[in-house]
């Protein structure tokens, strides 16, 4: 794969992992539809596309480092006594659901639906409508800190919509934050906090696998450029989308998936 297709890959999962518009339908539609990575041999692709996630993992812990340092001393110290500690037990218990279904059924799923661009493309248009829509009608009057367990169970198990590619991991959990009425900037907040255990989880399932390591070695250049550079996009990416949804809602992450939507049906309809 050339050096500018890596490049590619990894600006676009900097972005589309944060913001509520599905870096997996992203990753599958540059590759598939338009071509870019299309090169890349069928074994490496998930494995690169995992890789992809870990540096937008390692986006989130830098970024975040001062909360999760808070959450894991006080978590363990102080326990649910406390409201950073809370938080920390709180996102095991979300994790659940999503990692018992992912380790059930998430290969089923990658393997029957990754090449249905059709139900990549419609589940892209329901969750922009879906996520405006909720974000129109509910209010903002919680923050992370007051949050209960209901709430973070809830927000949990909203990401198993999220194996789906085109529903978006961020734009589900964010949706259940917001019918929960945390404000935008905190639903966008906790979910980058709980994808934190999940992404954590994919990846070491993907290194575990037989095979893996040796194709990493064999291809090293590609993939520390791919995870760099969606590490410090996603940096960026981070600082910027929590700046904007103080003041704006999500109308623009709406009609940005119809229009990849509707591009990606016309073009697997005339090609």
């Amino acid at each position: 794969m050339e050096f500018i297709e890596t490049f590619i890959l990894g600006v676009i999962q900097g972005i589309a992992e944060f913001l509520p518009i599905s870096s997996s339908a992203h990753l599958i539609i540059f590759r598939d539809i338009f071509g870019i990575g299309a090169g890349m041999p069928k074994n490496m692709e998930l494995t690169f596309d995992v890789a992809l996630h870990l540096g937008t993992l390692l986006a989130i812990l830098v970024f975040f480092f001062k909360d999760f340092w808070n959450m894991a001393i006080k978590g363990i110290t102080k326990g649910v006594r406390d409201p950073d500690g809370k938080i920390l037990w709180y996102l095991v218990a979300a994790t659940i659901p999503a990692a018992i279904v992912g380790v059930l059924f998430e290969e089923k799923i990658e393997n029957v639906i990754r090449s249905n661009y059709v139900l990549i493309a419609l589940a892209l248009i329901i969750m922009g409508i879906v996520i405006y829509y909720v974000d129109k009608i509910s209010k903002q009057e919680k923050e992370v800190k007051d949050m209960g367990l209901r709430d973070a169970v809830i927000i949990g198990c909203s990401q198993v919509f999220a194996l789906i590619p085109g529903f978006s991991r961020s734009g589900t959990t964010i949706t259940a934050a917001r019918v929960l009425k945390l404000d935008r900037e905190s639903a966008a907040k906790f979910s980058f906090f709980l994808s934190a255990p999940v992404v954590c989880g994919a990846v070491f399932l993907q290194l575990i696998k037989s095979g893996t390591i040796d194709l990493i070695m064999m291809n090293l250049s590609t993939f520390l450029l791919g995870v760099i550079t969606s590490f410090v996009i996603g940096i960026i990416c981070i600082k910027y989308l929590l700046k904007y949804l103080k003041k704006h809602d999500f109308k623009v992450f709406m009609i940005y998936r119809i229009i990849l939507a509707l591009v990606v049906l016309a073009v697997i309809t005339f090609r």
